[in-house]
């Protein structure tokens, strides 16, 4: 009922499960990984690819942002590493 109130609610949830299939893909490859720590490593990084894709960033320009600017951080807070943070928005669309 609410789809009738609501002009811009969705009728299926077809976008959802669809923004969830490679992290499901990626459990099933998981399932074959040699240690528990190579497979926390893969689904880590799947989860910082698919936080970009939603933000509307490209992934590798993010990853590469991250891993070039993290492990020189000083006082900087974590916050500005964020995707949605306006300067990693500006340096990784």
């Amino acid at each position: 009922m609410n789809v009738l109130k609501d002009g811009r609610l969705v009728l299926s949830n077809n976008l959802a499960e669809r923004g969830i299939k490679s992290l499901v893909m990626g459990r099933k490859n998981l399932l074959f990984s040699k240690s528990f720590e190579g497979a926390h490593a893969v689904a880590t990084i799947l989860s910082l690819v698919e936080t970009a894709k939603s933000n509307g960033l490209h992934p590798r320009k993010y990853l590469d942002y991250l891993l070039t600017y993290l492990p020189n951080r000083q006082n900087t807070p974590l916050e500005a590493y964020l995707p949605w943070n306006p300067k990693v928005q500006v340096e990784c669309r």
